[in-house]
């Protein structure tokens, strides 16, 4: 079983309202220096497999076909076995 880190980003030839109103946001407090704001998305979840490219796999399949636009947005994601799961057939504690 592995824990999957995935972080989801517009692409940087998309505008980011979204970063652009926290900005605005941060002036309007006295904060003055904070320039290029972009907001993304942070998601873990766990990976019930204990084969590492079946559970990347599986992965790019949900980043593509749900949790991002793949028009509009990147993502990257790392894997990180759980202790108590099998890697190449023994236990990774």
């Amino acid at each position: 079983m592995f824990k999957a880190k995935v972080i989801i980003k517009r692409r940087p030839s998309i505008l980011d309202p979204q970063g652009k109103a926290v900005e605005k946001g941060a002036e309007h407090l006295g904060i003055k220096n904070i320039k290029d704001t972009r907001i993304g998305k942070y998601i873990e979840f766990t990976v019930d497999t204990d084969n590492k490219e079946s559970a990347e796999k599986e992965i790019n399949e949900y980043c593509n076909k749900l949790l991002s636009n793949p028009i509009m947005e990147d993502y990257e994601f790392t894997l990180e076995a759980l202790p108590g799961s099998k890697k190449n057939g023994r236990e990774v504690k």
